[in-house]
């Protein structure tokens, strides 16, 4: 790999938690943190071992980590069940009455759960899954929106040893039906319609077109939600509603008995060529692993009130609305809309609304929303919050303390958090009552885990020196295999070092703290210079005029790539030629003249998915004067691309 650019953007700030918040957390200094870290990798299976009698078994481990030529095993010869973590074992604690989950509707009434009402819940629609054959090892497909029925469906399966297979109710039914051909799954579950900005999505529609080529599904499951009309196949589909007002289906269902290394669930990333991988988590290691996480990331407290805004379509949801909270006996707020609906103070009037304690969200959406202006978060009482977080990519500086300031008031700390669909959890990221924070860097390791950046030749790169971020050892909550390909597990994540390869670039400074740079694919190549994607734009965003910022490479007959970036301005400056060049020697100061952008194209919005993500590729595409974008379907709004087509920059 040839070295990274050597200019990098400095970040000086660092900001320390109050002593009032360290005195009251898990972990209060970084003495603490460094004395518990070196514990937990120079004997990694005795401190695993311990933290998992925090989880209930029915029978003990016989042997806590075994690696099987490549493939990890976690707590063999244990049982348990992760339904009755999350739910028996939090209401046998005496929190029966405890809620839960609060359910945030896009419009119309919420709704709360009790770990009583829940469990319930899950047991009721347990015994529905069991009348229709449903047994250990068989695989659920759940293609649902951000609604109370898909925790509970997810909790169902986990209660008698199905594998749910969730698949993000922004997807198409091309995407649908990639994911059950993949998993042959049985039967699905899935909604007549979900709620985006007012306007319906026919979700039911979508299942119907993907199910004409997965012969493997007998059964659908349907959540009556928008109402919409819809076809029901007679023998095939079955209403949610109906099966549980059923007076034989029982409010109360054992749980199986499930040894550790049985199949959880599936999970599918969405790459955006060839087939989508799936990826297998199992029951113990998981589990331990979003249970400690949740706990001591977001040090979460008895009358914490937790919101978490990712989509239970994406990991985030998995380990962070359900299995982590859930078996820590939280609270958690669950909202099925956008954050701009029907205003872009919707987060701000759902944390004072619930009077919300801890707040996760994307720096997409954080810069989304600074776009806006500070009137809408100040016209909010958000004195509630304690702590902040982060998740799903690096997040810009200047986005970082707009977050810290006019969301968290100064005296939030925030946790800023690396981690991936494989890894299960969070991996690197402040532990909020310890760690000093740098805005933009996610810090630290967490405990058990030994993270590192190498070069291409696989020797250690230098303080500073941008290379591939790699973790070095095993730890509970990470895959398994790809789901039916293990030769490609084994390829895609540990044939280059040998070492868990984790796709992402990464540089670690003269503190140890780890500064991710974006995709190892997000890397620009000009004139021989390595620069992060990520660096560029967070110079960008950090200047006064800037609200986003995208760069993407494309072709030059001299430099090989050159920097094309889509500029989102904030509201009331006006584009011209003279703030281009503006931009372009801010790039330069602060990262280096050779990551100057050579074209800067000035944009209303992004191209992103309904979960807030940029999608490059269409920028790419773009930028290289292309026609051939992909799929464009799942984007908030497709039209964008048309409108950055029509103004690009030749």
């Amino acid at each position: 790999m040839a070295e990274f650019i050597d200019s990098i953007l400095k970040e000086h700030r660092i900001f320390y938690p109050s002593d009032e918040f360290s005195r009251k957390s898990y972990i209060k200094h970084m003495k603490e943190y460094s004395k518990i870290y070196k514990k937990s990798i120079e004997n990694p299976e005795a401190f695993w071992a311990d933290k998992a009698n925090g989880l209930e078994w029915i029978k003990k481990w016989d042997i806590v980590l075994r690696n099987d030529m490549g493939f990890f095993k976690w707590f063999e010869g244990g049982y348990l069940n992760v339904s009755y973590n999350c739910l028996d074992r939090i209401v046998k604690a005496g929190k029966k009455d405890k809620i839960a989950l609060i359910w945030e509707p896009e419009s119309g009434e919420e709704k709360t759960y009790t770990y009583g009402q829940l469990l319930k819940e899950v047991c009721k629609f347990t015994n529905v899954l069991k009348k229709f054959g449903v047994k250990r090892g068989h695989i659920v497909e759940i293609y649902l929106p951000m609604i109370p029925e898909l925790p509970i469906a997810m909790l169902a399966c986990a209660r008698i040893g199905a594998i749910h297979s969730v698949v993000f109710a922004g997807f198409s039914s091309d995407a649908l039906k990639d994911r059950i051909q993949d998993s042959k799954a049985e039967l699905l579950i899935t909604a007549d319609g979900s709620f985006r900005n007012g306007k319906i999505f026919p979700l039911k529609d979508n299942a119907d077109a993907a199910l004409k080529e997965c012969p493997t599904i007998q059964k659908v499951v349907v959540v009556k939600r928008a109402d919409n009309s819809i076809y029901m196949q007679e023998g095939r589909d079955f209403w949610w509603h109906d099966l549980m007002n059923k007076k034989n289906i029982a409010d109360f269902c054992e749980p199986e008995s499930m040894h550790a290394e049985e199949s959880l669930f599936i999970l599918y990333t969405s790459g955006t060529t060839g087939k989508p991988k799936g990826i297998l988590h199992t029951q113990a290691g998981y589990l331990l692993f979003s249970y400690l996480t949740f706990k001591w990331v977001f040090d979460i407290k008895d009358n914490d009130i937790y919101f978490c805004t990712a989509d239970i379509g994406w990991i985030t949801g998995h380990s962070y609305i359900v299995y982590g909270p859930l078996s820590n006996g939280a609270t958690v707020v669950m909202y099925e809309g956008s954050p701009t609906y029907p205003n872009p103070d919707r987060f701000w009037r759902i944390i004072e609304k619930y009077r919300v304690t801890i707040f996760y969200t994307a720096p997409t959406a954080i810069r989304a929303l600074a776009k806006e202006g500070d009137s809408w978060p100040n016209n909010c009482n958000l004195k509630s919050l304690r702590l902040l977080g982060t998740v799903g990519e690096p997040i810009n500086p200047e986005a970082w303390m707009w977050y810290y300031n006019a969301i968290g008031k100064g005296r939030c700390p925030i946790v800023d958090t690396w981690w991936q669909t494989e890894t299960g959890g969070i991996l690197i990221t402040p532990l909020p009552g310890a760690t000093p924070l740098k805005p933009g860097s996610a810090t630290k390791p967490f405990f058990g885990i030994i993270a590192d950046v190498l070069r291409e030749d696989g020797s250690k790169a230098n303080v500073n020196e941008g290379g591939y971020l790699v973790i070095r050892n095993a730890w509970p909550g990470m895959l398994r295999t790809i789901w039916n390909d293990p030769q490609r597990y084994k390829e895609a994540y540990f044939e280059k070092f040998g070492v868990y390869l984790t796709g992402d670039s990464a540089r670690i400074d003269e503190d140890g703290y780890f500064w991710i740079m974006g995709r190892v694919d997000d890397v620009i190549k000009v004139a021989g210079h390595r620069i992060g994607s990520a660096e560029v734009e967070s110079s960008l965003v950090s200047h006064k005029a800037v609200a986003e910022a995208a760069v993407v490479p494309f072709p030059h007959e001299i430099k090989g790539q050159a920097i094309y970036a889509f500029v989102v301005l904030k509201k009331g400056v006006k584009n011209n030629e003279n703030l281009k060049e503006e931009l372009r020697q801010h790039v330069a100061n602060s990262v280096g003249p050779i990551a100057k952008p050579d074209k800067i194209q000035f944009a209303d919005d992004l191209p992103k998915t309904r979960s807030g993500k940029i999608m490059r590729r269409i920028l790419k595409a773009i930028a290289e004067g292309g026609k051939d974008y992909g799929n464009i379907a799942t984007l908030a709004d497709p039209g964008i691309v048309e409108v950055l087509v029509r103004s690009r920059v030749k």
